[in-house]
């Protein structure tokens, strides 16, 4: 009993999850917990939250997502067997926010973590500025966390191991040696395909042709979804299922156009999807410096970014519409032209003080 009054709860919290790790694989027929982590990111009001209520088969509204958010999921892999869990964070704000990124990477969750990007494909204009700036917030920090956890090693530094963070790809994957697999699993969804259907069918082709060509730069697997489709948010489930609970994610195969995309990790290649719809456009006259750089010109050119838009857009976020409270904001607007008032009245009795002295 003295042991138990000296210890505070974090200790005793910290002896009851190495109790229960210690004793994994005992009883329950010897079946141990798996724990996987999901990363979801991506296009603010893409869809992402109503993305992830569909997949874990929740049936509640959709709520706006504020900042970062945790939520879990569990499946029992049979009967009377314990139930994996997966840890499931959603990022808000865009990319705005992006700096989060840091919390749900963490040295214990790294070597079980995936990350789900949600782009929509109704906001074309903002679609690569999206992906560029979130993909390589969370590769940085992914490497920084690889990084620190190998100088934490005993010689750690005189250590020349292979890279954690690299993943190991087949001898025979596509265009091995000309793409820069994502450090982590990575399901690319593009959101809101019913909007996308009634686009022109140039700039479909422009958008799809380069989803392709990222997903299959990343080594990461692509689908296009839409919630209110039945069929195909039960697709967009299964890929979430293999990434939250190891569950297979089907075979299907889909790169035909006029029909949505999906194309798990290792289906595609670069002579599938062939160069960048340049027709109006020179591609000499862009100065590339590598693939990438090229398709990123080619797509901006028809769609211009607006990125910059979004980065000014929640400096302040009491000034975000999704957050609206009618009085709340009555108020502060109120008591915002209190303020001016006060300073304009604070400035001239200060004029007027040094006036007379």
């Amino acid at each position: 009993m003295a042991k138990m009054s000296s210890d505070t709860i974090w200790e005793l919290a910290a002896a009851e999850v190495r109790s229960q790790e210690s004793g994994a694989g005992e009883g329950d027929g010897g079946e141990t917990v798996c724990e996987r982590s999901v990363f979801l990111m991506g296009s603010k009001t893409g869809g992402k939250t109503s993305i992830l209520l569909r997949c874990l088969e929740r049936d509640e509204p959709p709520k706006p997502t504020l900042a970062l958010e945790y939520t879990f999921g569990r499946r029992a892999k049979g009967h009377n067997t314990p139930k994996d869990i997966a840890h499931l964070w959603e990022l808000g704000g865009g990319t705005s926010l992006s700096d989060l990124v840091q919390i749900p990477i963490t040295p214990n969750s790294i070597r079980s973590l995936s990350v789900v990007l949600v782009l929509d494909l109704s906001k074309p204009n903002a679609l690569w500025g999206t992906m560029e700036k979130l993909l390589t917030a969370v590769q940085a920090h992914v490497e920084k966390v690889f990084s620190e956890a190998q100088k934490s090693k005993p010689g750690g530094k005189r250590q020349k191991a292979a890279h954690p963070a690299a993943r190991v790809l087949p001898k025979d994957y596509p265009d091995r040696e000309l793409i820069s697999p994502f450090p982590v699993p990575l399901l690319i969804i593009g959101s809101k395909y019913d909007l996308f259907q009634d686009f022109d069918s140039e700039k479909k082709k422009v958008i799809r042709k380069t989803l392709r060509f990222l997903a299959h730069y990343y080594a990461a697997s692509l689908i296009f979804t839409s919630i209110k489709s039945e069929s195909l948010m039960s697709k967009t489930k299964s890929f979430f299922s293999h990434l939250a609970f190891g569950l297979d994610r089907g075979k299907t195969v889909s790169c035909d156009s006029g029909k949505p995309l999906i194309i798990p990790v290792g289906s595609d290649s670069f002579s599938q999807i062939g160069a960048p719809p340049s027709t109006d456009i020179d591609i000499t006259s862009l100065h590339a410096k590598n693939p990438k750089d090229l398709w990123k010109k080619v797509y901006e050119r028809v769609f211009p970014s607006e990125s910059h838009i979004e980065q000014r857009e929640l400096k302040d976020p009491a000034k975000d519409p999704q957050y609206s409270e009618p009085q709340i904001d009555a108020m502060r607007a109120q008591k915002d032209q209190e303020l001016e008032q006060y300073k304009r009245n604070a400035a001239k009795s200060w004029k007027e003080l040094q006036l007379e002295t």
